[in-house]
Order: structure tokens, then sequence, then C-alpha cells
């Protein structure tokens, strides 16, 4: 064999590498139909902490509808599909803040077994409590600013209510799942998972307040596919 042919070789095992897991794209749109919930004001006075930090007060973020009715803060995952492939977690931390004595970010997603770390950026007490149904429930104060607190979520559930029992109105949603393949819906209702094997897939959209919606989809090597899920404000039809 010489040189010419061995590069070859290598070049060509090269390019069947880098294509074998690049996959596909799902990418799309969350709307909602109908006239949205007006946010209400939340009311913190009951800690002049939270009203310091939030001098000009803040709005409920249950619902968070921009132009063309884009719907913020839906997770997208996939559903079904995958079968028995299995995936390794991140070794990096999934952020949960709690700042201006709210969650940051309010809906996100994590892998089974992947550490979730929250932090406490304000300098007061808060308290984290999960209550997952499949996992162990936890409850924790975090008098202090700057403290930290690492858990892990050992079973897939979507989703996995977080509150703080010293304000509540504070409020996230983890989706907790065996592969990485979810997103949130941006400001703009935009969402994105990439790196999807070749496949046919259900993806199912969860929202707090508007529940679930649920779509087919034909992901190809290399090809995106898109989707678009619409939410309707109950008696808008």
């Amino acid at each position: 064999m010489n040189l010419r042919t061995t590069l070859s070789l290598v070049t060509l095992s090269l390019f069947v590498g880098a294509t074998a897991h690049a996959g596909g794209v799902i990418t799309g749109k969350v709307v909602l139909e109908g006239t949205p919930p007006k946010p209400a004001k939340i009311d913190m006075s009951a800690d002049p902490n939270c009203v310091k930090l939030n001098p000009g007060g803040r709005l409920d973020e249950s619902v968070v509808v921009g132009p063309g009715g884009a719907l913020a803060n839906v997770f997208v995952y996939i559903k079904e599909g995958l079968g028995q492939r299995t995936f390794t977690k991140p070794s990096d931390p999934v952020i949960i803040d709690q700042k201006g004595c709210m969650f940051e970010p309010r809906v996100l997603g994590a892998m089974v077994g992947q550490t979730i770390e929250i932090h406490n950026s304000d300098g007061f007490l808060h308290n984290v409590h999960a209550m997952p149904k499949k996992s162990r429930q936890f409850n924790a104060a975090m008098p202090m600013g700057g403290m930290k607190l690492k858990k892990r979520f050992m079973a897939p559930e979507v989703m996995v209510p977080i509150k703080c029992d010293v304000h509540g109105w504070m409020a996230a949603y983890v989706g907790v799942l065996k592969h990485p393949f979810f997103a949130v819906t941006s400001k703009d209702g935009i969402f994105l998972i990439r790196d999807v094997p070749p496949g046919t897939y259900t993806v199912e959209a969860w929202h707090e307040k508007f529940g679930t919606q649920t779509a087919t989809v034909e992901v190809r090597e290399g090809e995106k596919a898109e989707l678009e899920f619409k939410f309707a404000v109950a008696g808008s039809s």
C-alpha cells in the first residue's frame, strides 16, 4: 500500500466518522392562537428584599407571548422513536439561578443523572423544593447569596416542578430525559434540536398552562425537519 492509498483511506475514514454522528435537525416554532391572557403583576410585598430588587415590579411569566403569537418557555422533546439507543449524560451541570426572586430559567431540560446546580444570586433566604414523582424529592433552604446546591434526578420525567416555599410565585420546571434531544422555545417561539439520528419520531411540546401537543416527524441525515405546534387560548376557536 503506497502513501497516496493510505492517505485516501484515512480521508475516507475521517469523512465517514464525521458524518455518521452528524444526524439531522428538528426545528420549528410554537405559537399561541387567540388573545393571550394579560400577565398579572406579581405581589412581592411580603418580602421587602424582593421589592427592592424589582423596583419596577415583575409580571407573571407562566405565559410569555411575543409578536405573532410566539410562545416562549415550551419544552420540546423527542418522546418516542429512539428505541434502545443509549446516550452519555453531559459532564457539565445544568444551572438554575435564583435571581431577583425568580427562577432563571423557568423551563429547562436535563438528562437522567446529570448534575443540576442551583445558585442563589440573591443575598437572602430562598428555598428550593423539587417535587418529582419518579425521583427523590428534595427541600433545601438556601439562606445566603452565593450558595450552590447540587442535585440529580435519576428517572425520566416530564416535567419536574420546582418551587420556593418562601416566595410562592417562584416556579421552575425541569424536563428529565434519557437522551439529549430537547429544547426550550425562546421569546420568538423558536426551538432547535441538533444531531438527531435519522429516523421517524414522535415529538411533544409541553407548556405549563396549555398542556401538550404531539407531532410525527421524519429526520434525514444532514437535513432539517420543520414542525409547527399550535396551542389555543380556551374559548378562542
